[in-house]
């Protein structure tokens, strides 16, 4: 009778999870850049036979289009359930990076409702669609392909917790209290979504723009971050698109340096951790500095903000040394629609600003030129001029609205004489006006309606629009750096892993070069990466089939050992001056 190993026999042994899709998918590039078998199965900790046989499947994997993060696919699952899965982790994205959570029966009822969409979507089908349950089995087995796991909450969903306010009110306060904190001294930042070129729903442009082939600027999204201080000062804010050298940008010749807000760009255009780090160190920081200096006031600032994805504990260790006296403070969750000041009507109207400001423009451009309205939304309207109107909707905000934004939750730093923050309904007539002096026959209602659709949740119709505009983003991308050829890929990622690797090894500053490392990654090098990985999916079986048999080469020099080559990158990144030259151990 075999005898069971002991439990030390464990120790020591990696903990194995289920390797994702997109894990499968690095692992073939890995090996398509030349790096061996034995070799990647030591880095994730796998048997050589593992790795051999996903190397096998290649095709198989590269062919797959699910969502980030999905660990396998279902066999026999209908095509019309795959499309719903990609749909709803899509929406748990949405609703993520809105800093929302979602729980089971909230999610299981979004299936629903995207599996009925879809399948009356479809050529043929009979007015009554097959029921689809989305069962607690289905459920289970989705979170496994998907791994959403960290997405779902249990329970009941979330709605404002009015408890919560109060105990934080009473906290907050007491932290000012102590730490002495003046109005000038306490910030607060918030995100919002802007439909820059969204008209209202009932003007025959948005009727006219579903028939436009091949042109969705309703769904045309960027992110805009806001921030600004008890009522005298605005920081530059951060905004962040889908595209970062847009076609607008070389038409106008636009230097992004010049720009009045803080531009970056990823491919789903959201405010991660990295890019909030990155706007508060280079940003934030200096500018609060400055003001404060200017201002003869003790260098201190407590910073307000929500737990949204791109704000997880522990960002006050990502700062630089220099800006060790900005602290930061965590609004509880379900709370932001009852506390956070950006929520009290000023990002509320910020959008009706940024409203009145693009029907000026087009009132503007329709009676000085010979361009009719519809030309000019069409044709014109670019994202160089979302910007301009970005920029003056935000400096439109008074200080007067800004600072009594913090009423419900500190009173006593709202001037005396002003009032809780208003609607301004004055803008709101003016935005009717000009619109009817265009030929928009529109009513207040209707502005309201636009205004708070920047912030309803996505229909199905949109979702699946925003999937096929990604991958259309991605085909666009990859014609620009079809010049590029794919070994000239591999050895440019190739140089930045051992950029990376060299520099983890020998700068004693770790903490600063890993941030560095990933703010480069995530805003450079992820193209590049994005492009090698949509040409391996084109590869066809043919082409597989016919490849030679794989020569196991010798191993290439470790980049520990050896390194005779300057890369452009680390330059790039101002590495220390001992990773840009030649070395010897």
């Amino acid at each position: 009778m075999c005898r069971k190993k002991p439990a030390s026999a464990e120790v020591g042994k990696p903990t194995r999870g289920q390797i994702t899709l997109e894990m499968k998918k690095e692992i073939i590039r890995q090996y398509d850049g030349g790096k061996r078998i034995v070799a990647i199965a030591r880095e994730y900790g796998r048997n050589s036979s593992t790795i051999g046989t996903i190397v096998a499947k290649r095709e198989k994997i590269l062919a797959k289009d699910a969502a980030k993060g999905v660990t396998r696919i279902a066999k026999n699952q209908p095509a019309v359930l795959e499309e719903v899965e990609k749909l709803l982790v899509m929406w748990m994205q949405e609703k993520q990076s809105a800093g929302d959570t979602v729980t089971e029966p909230v999610i299981c009822e979004k299936a629903r409702a995207l599996y009925t969409d879809l399948v009356e979507q479809q050529p043929g089908t009979s007015a009554e669609p097959e029921e689809f349950k989305a069962s607690r089995g289905w459920f289970e087995r989705f979170k496994i392909r998907s791994g959403i796991h960290s997405m779902v909450r249990h329970g009941e969903a979330a709605s404002s917790n009015v408890t919560a306010a109060e105990d934080f009110a009473v906290e907050f306060l007491e932290v000012v209290t102590t730490e002495g904190y003046l109005p000038e001294q306490v910030f607060n930042c918030d995100e919002t979504c802007l439909f820059w070129k969204r008209m209202p729903n009932r003007t025959f442009l948005t009727q006219e723009e579903s028939k436009l082939p091949g042109h969705k600027p309703m769904k045309d999204r960027l992110t805009l971050f806001c921030a600004n201080a008890s009522g005298d000062l605005k920081i530059k804010p951060l905004l962040v698109y889908h595209s970062e050298n847009p076609w607008a940008f070389k038409k106008h010749k636009v230097d992004k340096a010049q720009l009045r807000v803080m531009w970056r760009s990823n491919a789903k255009a959201w405010v991660t951790r990295v890019l909030f780090v990155d706007w508060v160190n280079h940003v934030f920081g200096p500018a609060v500095k400055r003001y404060l200096v200017q201002k003869d006031l003790p260098l201190k600032v407590l910073l307000l903000i929500d737990k949204a994805p791109a704000h997880p504990p522990g960002l006050e260790n990502d700062l630089l040394q220099e800006f060790g006296f900005i602290r930061i403070m965590f609004l509880p969750p379900n709370t932001t629609p009852l506390l956070q000041p950006m929520d009290q009507q000023v990002i509320a109207n910020f959008k009706k600003n940024y409203t009145k400001e693009f029907f000026w423009q087009c009132f503007r451009m329709t009676e000085g030129t010979n361009l009719t309205l519809s030309e000019f939304w069409k044709e014109h309207f670019d994202i160089d001029g979302c910007l301009k109107m970005i920029t003056r909707a935000w400096d439109s905000i008074s200080q007067r609205n800004l600072n009594s934004a913090w009423r419900p939750l500190w009173p006593d730093c709202v001037a005396t004489g002003v009032s809780a923050p208003a609607p301004e309904s004055t803008v709101m007539q003016d935005i009717v006006a000009l619109g009817r002096n265009i030929g928009l026959e529109v009513a207040e209602e209707d502005i309201c309606e636009l205004v708070e659709g920047h912030d309803q949740e996505l229909t199905t119709q949109e979702l699946v629009e925003m999937q096929g505009e990604a991958m259309e983003e991605e085909e666009e991308e990859d014609l620009e750096g079809k010049h590029m050829p794919t070994r000239k890929l591999k050895e440019i990622l190739g140089q930045w892993q051992n950029v990376q690797t060299l520099a983890q090894r020998y700068d004693p500053n770790t903490a600063k070069t890993q941030w560095c490392s990933n703010l480069y990654d995530e805003t450079v090098m992820s193209h590049f990466k994005g492009m090698l990985n949509r040409r391996q999916r084109q590869l066809t079986m043919d082409r597989f089939i016919s490849k030679r048999p794989r020569q196991e080469k010798e191993p290439a020099p470790s980049t520990s050992e050896s390194c005779d080559y300057v890369s452009p990158l680390a330059i790039a990144l101002q590495l220390p001056s001992y990773l840009t030259v030649g070395y010897d151990d």
